[in-house]
C-alpha cells in the first residue's frame, strides 16, 4: 500500500507540474488531464463537469417500468443512466426503451451493461445505446474448473488470444458508430488468470483493464472509460490510483469513472462512497461517479451532487454554513437553520450562512453570499458577504433574507 501511496503522490505532483504549479499547499483541485469521451451529447473529460450517473434497479423486459426508472433518475438530476442487458432479448428492448423515452421527451444517454460471454449481446445493443460496458473479468467466461497453478505461459497467451479475436468485432462496430466504451473491472470478479499471476490485488485489476486498453489502441479507438471498483475502499483508492499512475505513464489518458460498488444503504452507505469518491476527486483524479447505494437508484444523486458541491467541483445547489451550536448561540439554530433551508433550497449557486452569534459568525462566514447572524437576543443580523446590511426580530429574519436575495435579483421563484 505503501507503494501506491508514493505512487499517487508523484502523479499529483506531475500534474501540478503540468499545469504551472509546484505548490502542494494551495486550495485548487488540479483534475488529471484526460481526454474527452462522448457519452451520447454528454463529454466526459477533464475540460468538463465531472458527470453523475446512475443504473435503474427495473428488468429492462419490462419496457414500460424500464422508462418510468430511467424518467425518474433524470428528473432527479441524473446525466447518464445505465441498464442491464443479461440477454439478446432484454438487448432488444433497450431499443423500445429508447422509443418510449424520445416520446417522452427524454434524450438522456443510455449505457448498456454486458457482462457473462456477451459480446453477441452487446453487438445488438449497440444499436439503441450510446455507451456499452463490458467486465473484463467476465468477458471470456469458462466453467470454473481450471486451477489457478495449472496457467501455463501457453495457456495464458491462448486465453489472452481468445480476447482479442472475440474483441475486436466490438471495438472496430464501436468505432464505426463513433460510440463509447466503458472497460469496468471489479475487484470481486477478476479472471482466474488475472488472480494467477497478479492475485487478488489491485495490480490485478489494473492489468485486466490494460488488456483491453491495448487492444483498443491497436485498433485506433479512443472512446475508452474505465473503472476499477471494489467494495473495500482501501482498495478502490489504490486501485484508481495505480490505474490513473499506469495510464499516464503509457500515454493512454482516458477519463475514470469512480465508485465504490456495493456500498449499502443509509448513512454508512453514503459514508463509504465518500470516502472512496471524494479523496480521489481532491486528488484529480476521475471524471464520473457513482454512488452505488441499495435504496431507489434515484436516491443516489443527490450524494452525488453533494460529493460534488462540498469539493467545489460542480454548484448544482445551495452551499449552507452553520455552526455547530454552542452556549452563545442566542437562537435556537437547528430550527432556524430548517426554516432557513426550507425557503432557499430550491434555488442554485448561492452560499449562505446560517451563525449563533456574532462572536465567530462574520470572519467563519466570510465567503457566504449571505449570512443570517444573531446579533443580540432576539435580532438577526443579515449580511450581504462581509457587510451587514440590516438587522430585523427574530421573527422576521428569513422573510428579510428572502427580500434580501430578491433585491439582488438573485431569487427565483419555487417551481
Amino acid at each position: 500500500m505503501t507503494g501506491i501511496i508514493a505512487l499517487s503522490q508523484n502523479m499529483l505532483q506531475n500534474i501540478r507540474e503540468k499545469v504551472g504549479t509546484n505548490s502542494r499547499f494551495d486550495t485548487q483541485i488540479y483534475r488529471r488531464p484526460t481526454r474527452t469521451v462522448m457519452v451520447g451529447n454528454v463529454p466526459i473529460g477533464s475540460e468538463h463537469p465531472i458527470v453523475v450517473q446512475s443504473m435503474i434497479n427495473e428488468d429492462t423486459l419490462d419496457i414500460e417500468n424500464a422508462a418510468r426508472g430511467i424518467c425518474r433518475l433524470v428528473d432527479a438530476g441524473c446525466e447518464i443512466v445505465r441498464v442491464t442487458t443479461p440477454s439478446i432479448a432484454h438487448a432488444k428492448a433497450v431499443g423500445e426503451i429508447r422509443s418510449l423515452l424520445t416520446q417522452k421527451g427524454y434524450q438522456v444517454p443510455l449505457v448498456a451493461d454486458i457482462h457473462h460471454n456477451g459480446i453477441k449481446i452487446a453487438m445488438e445493443v449497440l444499436n439503441h445505446v450510446d455507451k456499452v460496458r463490458i467486465n473484463p473479468g467476465l468477458f471470456i467466461f469458462d466453467k470454473p474448473g481450471v486451477k489457478p497453478n495449472d496457467f501455463t505461459t501457453e495457456e495464458y497467451e491462448y486465453i489472452g488470444e481468445r480476447i482479442r479475436t472475440t474483441f475486436e468485432p466490438l471495438v472496430k462496430k464501436l468505432k464505426e458508430q463513433n460510440k463509447a466504451l466503458r472497460i469496468g473491472v471489479n475487484h470481486g470478479s477478476l479472471a482466474e488468470r488475472m488472480l494467477f499471476t497478479y492475485g487478488d490485488t489491485p495490480q490485478g485489476m489494473v492489468e485486466s483493464a490494460m488488456e483491453f486498453i491495448r487492444i483498443c489502441h491497436a485498433l485506433d479507438f479512443h472512446n475508452i472509460i474505465v473503472s476499477m471498483k471494489a467494495s473495500r475502499t482501501p482498495i478502490m483508492l489504490a486501485a484508481y490510483r495505480l490505474m490513473a499512475h499506469t495510464m499516464d505513464k503509457e500515454g493512454y489518458h482516458y477519463p475514470l469513472h469512480l465508485g465504490v460498488t456495493e456500498a449499502g444503504d443509509g448513512d454508512y452507505g453514503r459514508i463509504k462512497s465518500t470516502a472512496g469518491i471524494a479523496p480521489l476527486l481532491a486528488d484529480g483524479i476521475g471524471d464520473t461517479i457513482r454512488v452505488s447505494l441499495t435504496e431507489a437508484p434515484e436516491k443516489e444523486i443527490p450524494v452525488c451532487y453533494s460529493i460534488l458541491q462540498s469539493l467545489g467541483l460542480r454548484k448544482t445547489m445551495v452551499e449552507y454554513v452553520a455552526c455547530p451550536s454552542c452556549g452563545r448561540t442566542l437562537f435556537n439554530l437547528e430550527e432556524v437553520l430548517h426554516k432557513v433551508r426550507l425557503a432557499t433550497s430550491h434555488l442554485t449557486g448561492l452560499d449562505i450562512a446560517v451563525m449563533g452569534c456574532i462572536v465567530n459568525g462574520p470572519g467563519e462566514m466570510a465567503d457566504a453570499d449571505y449570512g443570517y447572524v444573531g446579533k443580540t437576543p432576539g435580532i438577526i443580523s443579515l449580511y450581504r458577504g462581509r457587510e451587514e446590511i440590516r438587522k430585523v426580530p427574530e421573527s422576521e429574519g428569513v422573510t428579510a433574507l428572502i427580500e434580501l436575495i430578491k433585491e439582488d435579483g438573485r431569487w427565483v421563484d419555487p417551481v
